[in-house]
């Protein structure tokens, strides 16, 4: 039986990202069609393998026996997910130590630049324009040196407004575990695709929440400044403005940011739904029988 619902699973979730197409439309939408088609096939096995780790490798479920097989196969499945994220995790946590030592200053507040931006900045020995929230939960914002100097207050002012809106969504929490979703099941249709989508709706997210402080023109002239001398560090723990290295990405946030306003977008009831499907494998825990929790018999 535990054999019948690791298929099952896998066979779902490669026909829900198989069936997804990258659509220009209304913004929302690509929101929520993304963020469902990139999550929901993965946490589905996953959810799959710890209800088959919880029911044991003995006893029966509608009439058909557990195996032995498939209970091992759903525990390697957890371990090596384990390791993926714990090695995720380790790759962020040097490159912001290396980070760290680039430091020439932990405490730059903004407020001494002249800008309405509250939280300390941490100065960077870089000889090349950067700037970008690195953390986990509560992220920091680090500023190289010659960003500082060679951009105007305004356009200095757009930087850090827009990595003001990644600390806001607390975004290098959110896209480090949608990154581990990715480093789990790479081979899933649309993988690559669909994390290009969601880091472009990120930076148009918070494009568009930083354009409600002032111009977008300024954003898209400053954006301009940093993807034409721009260092990009892992991708683990980061949020960075100029970020869009592909050309295409560019030209789209830069028309995003000239065209007229879209609400910011929001995950949806429905969007809930959708995503709470993947707690279904859970809800066959009662029609197992002899359930033994983490078994090992």
């Amino acid at each position: 039986m535990h054999f019948v619902m690791i298929i099952g699973s896998l066979g779902l979730a490669w026909g829900l990202r198989y069936g997804w197409q990258n659509l220009r439309g209304d913004w929302a939408s690509r929101w929520q069609k993304a963020l469902i088609c990139y999550v929901l096939p993965p946490l589905l096995v996953i959810m799959t393998a710890i209800a088959v780790l919880c029911m044991g490798a003995d006893g029966q479920m509608i009439g058909l026996q557990a195996g032995r097989m498939s209970y091992a196969i759903a525990c390697l499945f957890l371990v090596y997910s384990g390791v993926r994220i714990g090695q995720l995790a380790l790759q962020g946590w040097q490159s912001l130590r290396r980070l760290e030592n680039l430091v020439i200053d932990q405490d730059a507040e903004s407020v001494g630049i002249g800008l309405p931006i509250s939280e300390p900045v941490k100065l960077l020995n870089l000889p090349m324009f950067f700037a970008a929230q690195i953390g986990f939960w509560r992220s920091h914002l680090f500023v190289s040196q010659s960003l500082l100097e060679h951009l105007d207050a305004p356009h200095l002012e757009a930087v850090l407004l827009h990595e003001r809106a990644h600390a806001h969504y607390r975004d290098t929490f959110w896209f480090f575990w949608l990154g581990c979703l990715r480093q789990i099941m790479p081979w899933l249709p649309h993988t690559q695709a669909l994390w290009e989508e969601l880091l472009l709706l990120r930076e148009l997210r918070a494009d568009r929440w930083a354009a409600q402080h002032l111009d977008g023109l300024l954003l898209a002239e400053s954006l301009l400044a940093l993807v034409s001398s721009n260092m990009q560090p892992t991708e683990v723990f980061t949020a960075a403005f100029g970020s869009s290295n592909n050309s295409d990405r560019l030209e789209e946030r830069i028309n995003f940011l000239l065209a007229e306003p879209e609400p910011l977008p929001q995950l949806s009831l429905l969007s809930f739904f959708w995503l709470s499907l993947s707690l279904l494998p859970l809800t066959l825990l009662p029609f197992h029988e002899n359930i033994q929790l983490f078994s090992l018999s």
